[in-house]
């Protein structure tokens, strides 16, 4: 067993920006994984070069849960005594965050270690795999989850460096991938501004790792992005309704093609939930 001097896992580039994973953080508030756990500990793993994402993390899951803890783990000692810098700023109330915010920061990497044997209730591992090869990462989706609570939730993904275009995999406790979820920022398929036009499909340059080289014919990922770009484009009579009407149009035009999309009150966010079984590798 690795000790808590050498966490499992590689150090990432450690992008962070601000608001970068709002996408992703308004998803996991409305799990049933946070909203009915007993103990509501939410690990951020992989934050980054900056403790920002954990802050941010608590403030939207505590509108859903106030009692919500977040937890921030990174490999690297040098970016743990960084944001615990950034948490002495928030105590002392110099910042937007709650001086009183439960948040902390600690050194852990896929083993996500915990003081007291607690489990987490969900973990949030974004755009950590990403420089990973494919191979790992069953088996780093199977550690990680391992070390949730009953009925706890993984959710791994990627994101653009704004953003803008976030894709995620929910992954249960015993480590087999759920769900792939799509959120964009509409707004910007529809500007006028960029050439050529972005279509949805721009959300396949964000996949996680276990789909980002499956987006080729014959996997059905790639029939996915197709059939979602093709209803887009049906769908421009609806732009003068706005962006995201033409949105729920394609969806609902996949989801009478046989796409098994759930959850319609996430459509006018951009976003689209498929089961895993939909878009699983072949």
């Amino acid at each position: 067993m690795p000790s808590a001097e050498s966490p499992v896992g590689q150090i990432t580039r450690g992008t962070t920006g601000t608001n970068r994973l709002r996408r992703v953080d308004r998803w996991i508030a409305r799990q049933p994984a946070l909203r009915h756990a007993d103990d509501p500990l939410v690990v951020d793993l992989g934050y980054g070069a900056s403790g920002v994402t954990a802050f941010e993390l608590q403030a939207r899951l505590a509108r859903t849960r106030p009692d919500v803890e977040v937890r921030g783990l990174e490999i690297d000692p040098a970016r743990v005594a960084s944001a615990r810098a950034q948490l002495e700023s928030v105590r002392s109330g110099s910042t937007p965050f709650r001086p009183d915010a439960a948040v902390s920061f600690a050194r852990g990497g896929f083993e996500v270690p915990l003081p007291g044997g607690r489990r987490p209730a969900v973990i949030r591992a974004m755009n950590v795999l990403r420089q990973y090869d494919e191979a790992e990462v069953a088996g780093a989706w199977a550690r990680m989850a391992s070390r949730l609570a009953p009925g706890g939730l993984l959710v791994e993904g990627t994101c653009d460096e704004i953003g803008r275009v976030c894709t995620w995999v929910a992954v249960g406790p015993d480590g087999a991938p759920q769900t792939l979820s799509l959120s964009l920022r509409l707004s910007s398929l529809e500007s006028t501004t960029i050439s050529p036009p972005i279509s949805p499909s721009i959300a396949a340059e964000r996949l996680p790792k276990a789909l980002i080289h499956r987006n080729v014919p014959g996997e059905r990922v790639h029939a996915l992005f197709a059939d979602l770009d093709r209803e887009w484009e049906r769908a421009a009579r609806m732009s003068a309704f706005g962006a995201v009407q033409r949105w729920r149009s394609a969806v609902g035009a996949l989801a009478a093609f046989g796409w098994p999309i759930g959850d319609r009150s996430r459509w006018r966010l951009g976003e689209l939930t498929v089961p895993w079984s939909a878009v699983a590798p072949r």
